[in-house]
């Protein structure tokens, strides 16, 4: 696989990892059961063994990685660098892995850890860099789009997708309903973006 950029697809893996070395720390502190997923209202309701918590998780997380950054680069191949935009895609699953294990340990040892909050917090975040990126593009993969076409097609979807992210960190004020009712907002979201693009794709 020729077209793959190894030195970042290691780094942002190690990355993914690094979180093992708190856990090991914090080994002893741990219970033998952690906290692995919680609901709506920041209540846990899965748990797993601590060597999955500490060791299993951050693997899983930089088996993501290598996903995404297969899938980044082989795009990039077929069709055309997007560095930036690729760039930060893929350190979203990195940081997302740092902060959610932070988060879980954190919670497991006592921390006064809201994970509902942590949660939309990323999914906020990831939603506003995106949707800052969207416009910036002059084409549309994978479609035969003429170039202001694509740039209309794009700017708008960047709007909607900064407008979510918008949304999501301001439910974070607001009880965990906000949150579900922002999570329901995707489905119109990507509605009206497929719709736009069809739209505008097929205008004169």
């Amino acid at each position: 696989m020729k077209f793959m950029k190894w030195k970042i697809l290691v780094l942002t893996c190690l990355v993914c990892l690094l979180p093992i070395f708190l856990g090991v720390a914090l080994w002893n502190e741990l219970p033998e059961e952690m906290a692995i997923h919680f609901n709506i209202y920041g209540e846990p309701d899965n748990f797993a063994s601590k060597s999955f918590g500490v060791f299993g998780l951050p693997a899983m997380m930089a088996l993501l990685q290598v996903f995404c950054c297969f899938i980044n680069d082989f795009n990039a191949n077929k069709h055309g660098d997007r560095k930036k935009f690729e760039m930060v895609t893929k350190w979203i699953i990195p940081v997302m892995a740092i902060v959610l294990q932070i988060a879980l340990l954190g919670y497991s040892i006592g921390w006064a850890v809201d994970a509902r909050r942590v949660a939309t917090v990323i999914v906020g975040g990831v939603f506003l860099v995106i949707g800052n990126y969207m416009p910036k593009f002059a084409e549309i993969k994978h479609y035969d789009v003429e170039t202001q076409k694509a740039r209309k097609i794009n700017r708008f979807i960047g709007f909607e997708t900064v407008v979510m992210g918008i949304l999501f960190l301001l439910s974070l004020f607001f009880p965990p309903v906000a949150t579900v009712i922002c999570l329901i907002l995707l489905i119109p979201y990507a509605g009206i973006s497929i719709i736009y693009g069809i739209k505008v794709g097929k205008g004169k």
